[in-house]
């Protein structure tokens, strides 16, 4: 799968709107038929910066996910609403979902 984390700084007199400012963009990505996931979280040491792990099948779904009109209106929509040109982490992983975490593994009482 491609695994990508990236990182937006938001103006911050846009930042508590961030959701709604890209939200018909997370929608459509959710919906393409090779996106795995498409998650916002926001940073709790900068307000301003929302950080978001991505995941597509693979090239092909990520390669159709760049070339969608959603994300052509996002690159038009969403940079005057940016502080600085978002930073990336984009990876090709031979995994198709999250694995466990074995170091923090919960035990539950029987």
């Amino acid at each position: 799968m491609i695994f990508i984390t990236a990182k937006f700084r938001v103006r911050p007199e846009h930042a508590d709107r961030w959701p709604e400012i890209s939200g018909s963009f997370t929608r459509a990505t959710r919906g393409e038929p090779g996106c795995m996931w498409f998650e916002w979280s926001r940073s709790l040491d900068d307000p301003s910066e929302y950080v978001l792990v991505e995941a597509f099948r693979d090239g092909e779904a990520g390669a159709a996910h760049v070339q969608s009109e959603h994300f052509r209106t996002a690159q038009q929509t969403l940079p005057r609403h940016l502080a600085e040109t978002p930073k990336i982490v984009n990876v090709t992983v031979p995994q198709d979902d999250w694995s466990r975490l074995g170091e923090m593994a919960v035990q539950r009482d029987s």
